[in-house]
């Protein structure tokens, strides 16, 4: 599957100390890459109210992503206590 890394989602990924949830992300981004679409993978849930964002859990860190029919786009990865402060965007 084709999919695009955000410039606010580097910043977050480098922000991030914590060894495991970053080792998980590269799992999440390798099994990314072989899948055939987004709905195939798994533990991934739609963001209520939005039609094209979705999130995941990797510990204590959510993956926040826009999902369209060509790309998946790599928006934010933060801290659970925080993500929806910033995921979606509104406005």
């Amino acid at each position: 599957m084709k999919f695009r890394i955000e410039k606010t989602f580097a910043k977050d990924v480098d922000n991030i100390r914590d060894r495991n949830a970053l080792s998980k992300l590269q799992d999440f981004i390798a099994l990314l890459e072989n899948a055939e679409s987004i709905h195939s993978m798994p533990h991934i849930k739609k963001i209520e109210g939005y039609d094209s964002f979705y999130r995941i859990k990797i510990g204590n860190y959510r993956l926040g992503m826009d999902v369209s029919s060509k790309e998946v786009v790599l928006l934010r990865f933060l801290h659970r206590k925080d993500i929806y402060r910033y995921f979606p965007k509104r406005g």
